[in-house]
């Protein structure tokens, strides 16, 4: 099992750079996001299993979670968006890996998520405001995506990191000191899993598909 492990990181990491978003220019899959909106609420967190490379790989790396990514709910002029840390899917020409916002369609399109779900924060309150505004600073800022996956550097952020400090924000701790030890050539340390978030039980899951 180690030695797949090892091989599914050394191939993952190694074809990353090459990896570009096919379905960004594609319509979304509006079946997919059968959130009604009287049932967001700013501050929630969706939650999806990746179907491509990455996804794949993280999942097998979390065995005792379902989900690979997750992004925090905010309210925009545009509607209800996510914002996401996400690698390896541009927008743009010249566009980087970083946080970003955009629809929740997008977030949930067919081609980048065979499984997803809504989960809230339960007693979160007002909170979930300063919360939601703090994402969109966040975004509109384009904090570039932590490569190196370093809870000890702020000024790059991978998914679940990205969550973890928003909630510490306020005071929360989404994983309650929860984290996952790798030893590989080219990971090792403690690192934010999305089971290390899920298993919260003030989460309390709202949608699933």
């Amino acid at each position: 099992m180690r030695r797949t492990l090892k091989r599914l990181f050394r191939s993952t990491f190694g074809l990353l750079g090459l990896l570009t978003c096919t379905a960004c220019t594609a319509p979304a899959d509006q079946s997919r996001c059968a959130v009604r909106e009287l049932e967001l609420q700013e501050g929630d967190l969706l939650f999806r299993r990746g179907s491509g490379l990455l996804g794949r790989t993280v999942s097998a790396l979390d065995q005792e979670g379902r989900y690979s990514h997750v992004g925090i709910v905010v309210q925009t002029s545009q509607g209800w968006c996510v914002v996401h840390a996400v690698p390896a899917e541009h927008d743009f020409e010249g566009d980087f890996d970083r946080v970003k916002c955009e629809p929740i369609a997008q977030f949930w399109d067919a081609r980048r998520a065979s499984h997803g779900a809504q989960y809230r924060y339960e007693g979160l309150g007002e909170c979930r405001h300063a919360i939601a505004r703090h994402a969109c600073y966040w975004a509109e800022q384009a904090v570039p995506f932590d490569h190196q996956y370093d809870l000890a550097d702020s000024s790059q952020l991978y998914c679940t990191e990205l969550i973890e400090r928003l909630y510490a924000a306020q005071g929360i701790s989404l994983s309650e000191g929860r984290r996952t030890h790798f030893q590989f050539p080219s990971m090792c340390g403690d690192y934010i899993l999305p089971s290390d978030i899920t298993k919260n039980n003030l989460l309390t899951p709202i949608y699933s598909f």
